[in-house]
């Protein structure tokens, strides 16, 4: 027989039982067995009848009822073996086996009792000599059962069949059936149509050293199923109920029949499992049906119900009767009666044989179609049925499957050999058994025996044989007697506060009993009011101190009896001491009522009104001895009234009356206001609630000065309740300021009070605003507060503003303004305005003072800009300048020329008139003279700030140098795209006009592709649609006699990039698809900044974007759907925008639905972070003077470091001559034109914070200036000179070393 399915912590496996009532197709298995140890003693088959045992004592008996003989041929049956105890046991831990505890059984009682024990295993396969001994039915007879009285609170009873008549001989019979596993079933037998659901095989004898774990015992059913009888064919349902108010989850049943079939896994046509939840009750409840019941359904069941680190569990028995046999009068009218024809039962199908015969793809089809739950469990026993048996080469007899031994006995397992020079180890549980007085090991001829002496209950175990590979098993029980009633319980009456003992004596020392309290185990934990005690062969149950509620029927069970008694507890008669006194007391004080009663310790209750009174943090209820106490701490109005005093379990009771007084009390801290000060907007409704106190009512009077309110007024009126006063404004007013006086009186005394009432009001408005000063676009105004600040302080203003064609007002300020003066901003030139101001306090907003005068807001014009030196004569200089960048609303009216000799303050104006151009020239100079020249722009409003001249301008005509002025943005490169027009403008200045070339590429710029215009001052070339050809680097020469400059223009047209190319996939895993692609062949004269990744479904080819801005050319897509088929296309970009089209891949990507998933390694992040280091130093360098110079180096550091020139051991800091750059590490000092006092010792610095670092390098400049071309450069003298000495030291130096 295959084992039982278990989990990996020894537990049997977890079955989830149908909750419906229907009854699925039967996964049943059809299995006969014999028993394993009368079967292989017996030869020649014959009855085998036993003897009842002694009738156990018990309240009622039934009627007499006659022995019963069973004699039947030998035929493969069923084997049935009553036990006066159940053969099966719980699984141990330790060696130790938990007690089961002992169910009541309507109408039958049967009884099970404690017993240690060790693991039992189901036998294994009988030997050949079994097998031809063939099977004998064995009947045992059972003394009859004891009958229990229904309990009232048993609502399961009615349920019960009856049970059956008694017999004549005065006994009543209980039949268990126990099926005995046994692998040899013949074929024919396993093949039957009728099989049923049996027993499994249990635990192999290979797993027999496997100890299992059970978890702690703890009480978790509040009503376990109990045991019952039935008629084949008939059913009965088993219930079992788990109270779930301390369980945060359902917990885990499961139902066994014997040892360790778990019955989840039979569920079907014959037995069903359902369970239910009460939420009102929080119960749990669990039934166990078994429909159309047979002969062999009959045996010992159990139900186990875990949770958590809790455990309990129940054995019952179900008896199986035969049908009573018909009277054998035959009717002859019946025999003609038409009957109708009998509905045939659907045959039974084994769904063993149709596993067997499946291929392993249709099991689970199977398990759905039979309703098979375990199907692991029934695989695991399939596996095992295919497995061939070997014949044993070194055993010629085996172990018989099972022996059976009496508790002190003696027994003898003997194993035939094959050869007897093998080496025999015997096994008791895994562990090798040693010859001691207790283990024997005889040999006789080829027989090994082991004979073990003295049987006690924990030989009961496994026990196991090898010889050089091979091994035999067998298993031991060993039968405990039944323990029997020496001393009968005898019956107690007694009072409470009484020491209860009942004593009884069984007839064997330390014997396990049960003390039961009207059917119910009696607690006997730590915190139990119960003690038990056991000397020898005596037991006694110990109350020290008796309750009335220990009234009761008990009685003490044992294995083979039960013995019981009957205890009263009556009280005692009540005599009274001391009585309840009436008593008067003030509010607020200590109360206490006192009485003494006799006897003492007896409980009580206390009642105020009619109202049982509990015990709180001010209420103390004390009982000592005979004295009973009600104390409060601090009495209120609420304790007033009758109390009385009622002893538990009398009718008698003591009563008393308690007054309470109060003097009159206002309680103006519940208005919770400041100085009993009340503010009020005007307008309001005023309802002042104040409470009161006072035992009896107090007459209450409010009073406003010498005038008193009455409850009659209209407008003003005072209320009074019974536990506070009222007094109520409707519309309050300013003249309702004032002090409110409170006076209450009654029996007790007096008290007054006085509220102060302000009532508040919005300020009246400011004084109109007026605008002494205007700007451009803002003014400066200043107001004067309002008169009345409505009772509240001022908080600040609220500042208005409109046109004065609009009527529509803008707040100014959110935030209020504290001061009286304001400047608004943000006003348009030109347009006139009005100003008004609004006063706020904490009611509200006042009204609007009286708008502003109008006013104008206007603003001069911002200074020229450009001014230059266009033309230099002896005695003339013509300046140029451009218009200001902003005019303003007041226009501009024209330019005003001033000038100054150096040297002086005293400016001049050069026109008379104010002039419009922006191109002057001042005539009658001194010749050689030199001057600083300024100019204003004048408009309505004034002049603005004038523009001057930076340098001195000596009025000398001189031949300029070319110089070649390139525009910011043309110094790096300048890109278009294609189809756009280029025009750019390159200024230059030189005397006289300078000759301008362009060339490209050395070669002359071809005017049909590229326009170019030259003036006096700048060189324009213009593009009218670009094209990429056009791109490139143009050479730009200015020639003014035997002097020239020259610039470059780096051109570059970009445009759209093309596609990818070669778009493949290169991996395809999980959710997941690795792509890879190369740049694409155009880049479009741009660079690439990126790719983005589109995907379509095979199904609908609608393309979605995955991932934009990409810049790798490989990326692994993910979350793709699974069973879907994805092609990818991708699309270049550069600074243009994205390419026109896309390279799509020419294969699909599959996303399987099964398969290989790639696991990410996991990788530790590197620190990346490093203190400044220099990988490029930098390099010591000559400069030819005008040109431009830069000195590289490149250094490495994260995070990224603060880089700092310096020259001469002195920072570098806004200096207009030097550009620093800094780009991924390499740094560049860029110096414009420099001369020979630009020379010297350049330091870069890199500094972070992990630390710095330095390089060094010297830069010699050769050439130089005049001392005319350093002045008009705007070099200071100081540098001149030092320049000038160092030109000449050099030269006289290398004319010294000529």
């Amino acid at each position: 027989m295959p084992e039982p399915t278990k989990k990996d912590d020894g537990q049997p496996e977890e079955n989830v039982a149908p909750g419906t009532g229907e009854a699925l197709p039967p996964a049943e298995i059809s299995l006969e067995v014999s028993p394993p140890e009368a079967a292989a003693e017996v030869k020649d088959p014959e009855p085998i009848v036993t003897v009842p045992e002694q009738e156990p004592v018990a309240p009622e008996v039934l009627e007499p009822q006659p022995i019963i003989t069973e004699i039947i041929e030998p035929q493969p049956v069923v084997a049935e073996v009553t036990e006066s105890q159940p053969i099966v046991t719980e699984p141990v831990e330790h060696g130790q086996a938990e007690p089961e505890p002992t169910q009541d059984v309507v109408m039958v009682q049967v009884c099970e009792f404690k017993e240690e024990t060790t693991i039992l295993s189901p036998a294994p396969p009988m030997n050949d000599a079994v097998k031809a001994a063939g099977t004998i039915p064995i009947v045992m007879v059972v003394p009859p059962p004891t009958p229990i009285l229904k309990d009232k609170d048993d609502d399961i009873t009615a349920s019960t069949p009856s049970p059956p008549p008694p017999s004549e001989d005065g006994s009543t019979y209980k039949k268990l059936s126990v099926d005995l596993p046994n692998d040899s079933v013949p074929e024919s037998a396993m093949g039957r149509k009728d099989s049923v659901w049996s027993l499994g095989d249990g635990q192999p004898p290979e797993d027999i050293d496997k100890q299992i774990e059970t978890p702690p015992l703890s009480t978790l059913l509040i009503e376990k199923p109990q045991g019952g009888s039935i008629t084949v064919g008939g059913d009965i349902t088993f219930i079992a109920k788990v109270e779930a108010k301390d369980l945060l989850r359902k917990p885990t049943i499961k139902w066994f029949k014997g040892k360790w079939m778990d019955l989840a896994s039979k569920t079907g046509k014959h037995l069903q499992l359902k369970e239910s939840f009460d939420r009102f009750t929080k119960i749990h409840t669990f039934e166990m049906h078994i429909i159309k019941a047979k002969e062999n359904y009959a045996g010992n069941y159990r139900c186990e119900v875990t949770y958590k680190d809790k455990f309990d569990s129940c054995s019952f028995d179900l008896e199986v009767k035969d049908i009573p046999e018909v009277s054998q009068s035959i009717d002859i009218r019946s025999a003609f009666k038409r009957r109708e024809p009998k509905q045939e039962e659907a045959p039974e199908v084994d769904v063993w044989e149709i596993l067997k015969n499946a291929r392993p793809d249709e099991y689970e089809k199977i398990a759905f179609t039979y309703g098979i739950t375990d199907l692991r469990g029934l695989l695991k026993r399939l596996k095992k049925t295919k497995k061939e048996e070997k014949k044993s080469e070194a055993f010629a007899k085996k172990l018989d499957p099972a022996y059976q031994v009496d508790k002190g006995g003696k027994i003898r397992l003997i194993v035939d050999m094959a050869d007897p020079t093998v080496d025999l180890k015997w096994y008791k549980n895994g562990q090798e058994i040693r010859p001691t007085p207790k283990y024997i090991f005889e040999h006789k001829g080829t027989q090994r025996i082991l004979v073990i002496n003295n049987c006690q209950i924990n030989d009961d175990a496994a026990y196991s044989v090898t010889a050089g590979e091979e091994k035999s098993t067998t298993e031991l029980f060993v039968k405990e007697l039944p323990i029997k009633i020496v001393k009968e319980l005898e019956p107690v009456k007694t009072t409470v506060n009484e020491r209860i003992e009942l004593e009884c004596e069984v007839s064997e020392e330390g014997a396990k009993v049960k003390w039961m309290k009207n059917g119910v185990e009696v607690p006997t934990g730590v915190r139990s009011r119960y003690r038990v005690k056991c000397e020898g062969t005596k037991h006694w149950l110990i109350i020290d101190d008796a309750i009335k509620e220990d009234t009761a029927t008990y009685s003490l069970m044992a294995t083979g009896g039960t013995t019981e008694a009957r205890v009263q507890v009556d009280l005692k008669p009540l005599k009274i001491l001391q009585d309840l006194q009436d008593i008067t007391i003030k509010l607020g004080q200590p109360m206490k009522l006192h009485c003494e009663i006799l006897p003492v310790n007896v409980p009580g209750r206390w009642y105020r009104n009619g109202q049982l009174i509990q015990p709180s943090e001010r209420l103390t209820i004390l009982h000592r001895a005979k004295t009973h106490r009600l104390e409060v701490e601090s009495c209120t109005l609420h304790d007033a009234g009758d109390y009385t005093f009622v002893p538990e379990g009398y009718s008698q009771s003591l009563s008393a009356k308690v007054h309470i007084i109060d003097p009159p009390r206002v309680h103006l801290e519940a208005l919770n206001a400041p100085d009993n000060t009340v503010t009020i907007v005007a307008g309001n409704k005023l309802r002042l609630e104040i409470p009161i106190s006072g035992e009896p009512a107090p007459r209450v009077v409010w009073m406003k000065g010498e005038r008193v309110i009455l409850d009659t007024g209209s407008r003003v009126r005072a209320e009074t309740f019974p536990d506070h006063t009222c007094l109520t404004i409707d519309v309050t007013e300013r003249e309702d300021s004032g002090n409110y006086k409170i006076v209450l009186q009654n029996e007790a005394g007096e008290d007054t009070a006085s509220v102060k009432v302000k009532v508040v009001d919005i300020p009246d408005a400011p004084g109109a605003p007026l605008v002494p000063v205007v700007g451009g676009d803002w003014c400066s105004m200043t107001w004067d507060p309002p008169y009345y600040d409505g009772g509240s302080p001022i908080l600040g203003y609220f500042i208005e503003r409109k046109k004065k064609q609009s009527s529509r007002w803008m707040r100014l300020n959110f935030d209020l303004c504290k001061e009286t003066t304001f400047e608004p901003k943000k006003m348009i030139e030109g347009v006139p305005y009005e100003v008004r101001v609004f006063a706020v306090n904490a009611i509200g907003v006042s009204k609007p003072s009286e708008p502003s005068k109008a006013f104008v807001p206007l603003a001069v014009t911002s200074e020229p800009t450009m001014l230059i030196v266009d033309d230099v004569t002896d005695t003339t200089v013509t300046m140029k300048w451009r218009p200001p960048e902003t005019i303003g609303a007041a226009g501009l009216d024209g330019y005003q020329i001033e000038y100054c000799i150096e040297g002086t303050d005293d400016w001049v104006v050069a026109n008379k008139e104010l002039i419009e151009k922006t191109k002057f020239t001042i005539t009658d100079l001194p010749p050689e003279g030199k001057i600083l020249v300024r100019v204003k722009a004048i408009n309505a409003a004034g002049a603005s700030q004038p523009r001057t001249t930076q340098h001195s301008i000596l009025v000398k005509e001189v031949i300029e140098p070319p110089k070649i002025r390139i525009p910011r943005h043309l110094k790096q490169t300048y890109t278009r795209m294609v189809g756009e027009v280029v025009n750019l403008v390159v200024p230059f200045v030189g005397k006289p006009r300078p000759k301008v070339t362009w060339l490209k590429d050395d070669q002359p710029v071809e005017p049909k592709q590229v326009s170019i215009r030259n003036s006096d001052c700048d060189s324009i070339i213009f593009i009218r649609k670009a094209e990429r050809k056009h791109s490139g680097k143009y050479h730009m020469t200015v020639q003014v006699e035997n002097h020239v400059d020259t610039a470059v223009v780096d051109i570059q047209i970009v445009d759209l990039p093309g596609p990818p190319q070669c778009v493949r996939i290169e991996e395809v895993w999980g959710e997941n698809v690795a792509l890879d692609w190369t740049p694409p062949k155009d880049n479009g004269n741009a660079p690439i900044t990126g790719y983005t990744i589109q995907k379509a479904d095979k199904k609908t080819m609608e393309w979605y974007t995955c991932v934009e801005h990409y810049h790798r050319t490989c990326i692994t897509i993910g979350e793709l759907v699974v069973g879907n088929e994805y092609f990818f296309r991708i699309f270049s970009e550069n600074m243009v925008g994205l390419s026109e089209s896309a390279t799509t891949t020419k294969d699909s990507a599959v996303i399987v639905k099964e398969g290989m998933y790639l696991k990410n390694p996991e990788y530790i992040d590197y620190d990346f972070t490093e203190a400044p280091k220099f990988t490029q130093p930098l390099i010591n360098t000559f400069a030819i003077a005008g040109y431009n110079a830069s000195l590289n180096c490149s250094v490495r550091a994260n995070p990224r470091p603060k880089v700092i020139w310096m020259k001469n051991k002195i920072t570098i800091l806004d200096d207009p001559r030097y550009r620093m750059f800094s780009n991924q590490g390499v740094c560049t000092l860029e110096i414009r034109k420099p001369s020979p006092f630009d020379g010297g010792v350049y330091t870069c610095k890199a500094i972070n914070e992990l630390g710095e670092a330095q390089v060094d390098c010297k830069l010699e400049v050769k050439g130089g200036f005049t001392f005319f071309e350093l002045m008009k450069r705007g070099v200071p003298l100081h540098l001149i000179d030092k320049y000038m000495n160092e030109t000449k030291s050099s030269e006289s130096e290398k004319k010294g070393s000529d």
